[in-house]
C-alpha cells in the first residue's frame, strides 16, 4: 500500500496537480501511517513537506470542528435537531424563517438565493453577514440540497450563541486539546512560523502568497474583522486529523474520553436525505464515489477542502484516511478542471487505502 501511494502522489506532483502533499491512514486499532511528499512550492529551494506540516484545510472546517461541535451539543441535550434557527438567530429575516431548523443546517438542505460568498470579498464582514441574514430561499427548507458556506456560518453562530464561547476557542476546549491535536488552529500565525505552513495561492487581490491566512475569501474578510466562521479557516496536519478520525472509528471514544455517543457517530454516516435521492449524513458528506473511490460504501463519510484536502472514514472497514495538499498553488485552475484533477488523485488514493484486503 505504501509503495502504491508513493507512486501515485509522485505522479501527481510531476503532473503539477500540487507541489506538496501528506497522506495518512489510521485503523481502528490505532495503527497509523503518515507519508509526506514534495515541497511547499515548485521552486527548488523551498522547504520540503514533513509529516506534521500545517495546511489550510478549507471546507473540512465545516465538519471538523463546526458540525461536530453542534452534534456534541445535541448529544449533551443543549441543542435539538428540530429547533428553529430563529430561536437562536432571530436576526435572520429571509423567507421561510419560521421553518428553518438545525437539521437543515447540518444537512445543507437550504437553497439560498445568494451568489457564492467569495464574490462579495470586497465588502466588509458586516455587509456579508447582512446578506446571509436577509437571504431568501428558492424553495422550502428540506426540499433541496445546496452546498453553500452560508449554512455553516449560521451553524457556527448558533453554536456561539448557545455556548457563549467563540467557535475557535470552543473547538480547542472540546476537541483539539483533549485529543492532543497540538498543530490544529484557526489563527496559525499566533503560534507557528510561516515556514511551518504551506502557501495556498499567489493572489493579486491579497498581494502575493497566501500563507498562514485562510484561503477562502469570505472567511478571510470575517477573520480580518476578528471573527472566526464555521465555513473555513481551520489549519491542521495529517497526524492531528487522524486522531480525530480514530476517535470516530471507535464510536466517539479515544484514550478514555467519550466525545460522542455511538448513536451520534452512527448519525454521521447514516443517510439523512433518502427522500431527496441524495446522500448526506449529519454534518458529513456521505457516499461520494467521485472522490471517495470505487470501494466506498453507503456509510463512507468524509469532507473535502477546496485547497486540495480530504478526510474520509468508514466504520465498517475500520479505516480512515487524510490527504492534505495545496493544489491551488501557485494559481487555482478553472473550477471544473480544478475539481476533476484533485478528485482523480483523491479517488486513486482512496482506492488504494480502502481496497478490501484478501
Amino acid at each position: 500500500m505504501e509503495e502504491k501511494i508513493r507512486t501515485r502522489i509522485l505522479r501527481a506532483i510531476k503532473e503539477k496537480v500540487f507541489p506538496g502533499c501528506v497522506v495518512g491512514v489510521v485503523r481502528k486499532s490505532g495503527e497509523v501511517l503518515v507519508l509526506p511528499f514534495g515541497q511547499f512550492t515548485y521552486e527548488a529551494d523551498l522547504p520540503k513537506i514533513k509529516e506534521d506540516t500545517i495546511f489550510d484545510v478549507a471546507s473540512i472546517t465545516k465538519s471538523i470542528p463546526t458540525a461536530c461541535l453542534a452534534l456534541k451539543l445535541i448529544d449533551e441535550g443543549k441543542l435539538k435537531l428540530e429547533e428553529r434557527l430563529i430561536d437562536f438567530i432571530p436576526e435572520f429575516k429571509g423567507n421561510y424563517r419560521e421553518e428553518i431548523k438545525i437539521k437543515h443546517l447540518l444537512t445543507l438542505t437550504l437553497e439560498f438565493k445568494l451568489n457564492n460568498l467569495s464574490s462579495y470579498k470586497n465588502e466588509p464582514a458586516k455587509k456579508i453577514l447582512e446578506r446571509i441574514l436577509t437571504a431568501d430561499l428558492k424553495k422550502p427548507p428540506g426540499e433541496g440540497f445546496l452546498y453553500a458556506n452560508s449554512a455553516s456560518i449560521l451553524l457556527g453562530s448558533v453554536i456561539e450563541k448557545i455556548t457563549k464561547e467563540k467557535l475557535d476557542e470552543l473547538a480547542v476546549d472540546s476537541f483539539f486539546e483533549p485529543l492532543k491535536m497540538d498543530r490544529t488552529i484557526f489563527w496559525p500565525l499566533k503560534k507557528f512560523d510561516k515556514n511551518d505552513i504551506v502557501p495556498t495561492e499567489n493572489d493579486g487581490w491579497r498581494g502575493g502568497d497566501i500563507q498562514g491566512e485562510v484561503h477562502d475569501e469570505s472567511a478571510y474578510v470575517f477573520m480580518k474583522a476578528g471573527r472566526t466562521v464555521g465555513s473555513a479557516g481551520l489549519f491542521s496536519t495529517v497526524p492531528d486529523l487522524l486522531k480525530f478520525l480514530e476517535m470516530l472509528l471507535n464510536e466517539g471514544a479515544l484514550d478514555g474520553h467519550q466525545y460522542f455517543s455511538p448513536k451520534m457517530v452512527h448519525s454521521m454516516h447514516s443517510n439523512q436525505l433518502g427522500s431527496l435521492d441524495q446522500y448526506h449524513g449529519l454534518g458529513w458528506e456521505l457516499y461520494q464515489p467521485h472522490y471517495m473511490g470505487q470501494y466506498c460504501t453507503e456509510e463512507t463519510f468524509g469532507k473535502t477542502g477546496f485547497t486540495g484536502c480530504v478526510v474520509m472514514c468508514d466504520v465498517s472497514y475500520g479505516v480512515g484516511m487524510v490527504m492534505l495538499s495545496n493544489t491551488t498553488y501557485p494559481k487555482r485552475k478553472p473550477r471544473q478542471e480544478h475539481i476533476n484533477s484533485i478528485n482523480e488523485v483523491r479517488r486513486d488514493i482512496a482506492d488504494i487505502i480502502f481496497r478490501p484486503r484478501s
